[in-house]
């Protein structure tokens, strides 16, 4: 996965995302709306206090990145800003509905549990139960792209674990401690050891016949 975020461009990101759902009608966003959307105090963790200053040095890194794009042309006296983070023509990063709208939650509100999430990401995406989302969580992090979400162990006291996005690069910390990125199943091991097994044998074959060839014995019948 290529893409990785600054804190403030995955609040941009998330906020971009949201609004494009929640407000189609007033998206793309202004500077000025999307400096209100990274600094609102419902559903964002940490709140911010953003400048617009500091949200259009962020926007700008993001239209670098190719992240972000600016609408405005004739007759447009107020640039406006969307996203091309994903499900859009200029790229190849794809979502579905509840894989988007668990995206854009933990970029807004960072590390969460499904039951968390189940419950806020429904503004975003009907949602049936846990287990859907839980089914989202577990296709994010095992696509051959990603993976784009990590498993954080169990706090203690507490009875689900949490997920955290990858999009702002490995999760650090003591979160981390001994946590599980989703492993392989058994079938899955065992697969491994038995490709490393092959390995180790091919190995041993060429080597044998490495040193046939430079004895000349490689060439008798």
């Amino acid at each position: 996965m290529a893409i990785e975020l600054s804190p403030n461009e995955a609040r941009v990101i998330g906020c971009l995302i949201e609004k494009e759902i929640t407000t189609p009608e007033q998206y793309p966003l202004s500077l000025n709306a999307l400096t209100n959307a990274c600094n609102q105090k419902s559903n964002r963790d940490p709140v911010l206090d953003l400048d617009e200053a500091t949200v259009r040095q962020t926007v700008d890194q993001l239209v670098r990145k190719f992240l972000v794009s600016e609408q405005g042309g004739f007759g447009s006296r107020v640039a406006k800003f969307q996203h091309r983070f994903c499900n859009t023509e200029y790229g190849t990063l794809k979502f579905s509905p509840a894989e988007l709208a668990i995206v854009c939650e933990l970029l807004l509100r960072g590390p969460q549990t499904p039951g968390e999430l189940r419950s806020r990401a429904s503004r975003l995406c009907a949602l049936r139960d846990v287990a859907e989302v839980e089914a989202a969580l577990d296709a994010l992090a095992r696509r051959d792209d990603g993976p784009f979400v990590v498993r954080l162990p169990r706090e203690p006291g507490k009875r689900e674990s949490r997920y955290a996005h990858l999009f702002s690069g490995e999760v650090e910390g003591d979160d981390m401690a001994g946590a599980a990125a989703v492993r392989p199943s058994a079938p899955e091991r065992g697969s491994v050891a038995q490709l490393e097994g092959r390995v180790a044998r091919l190995e041993a074959e060429l080597a044998e016949l490495k040193a046939r060839i430079e004895s000349g014995d490689a060439w008798k019948p």
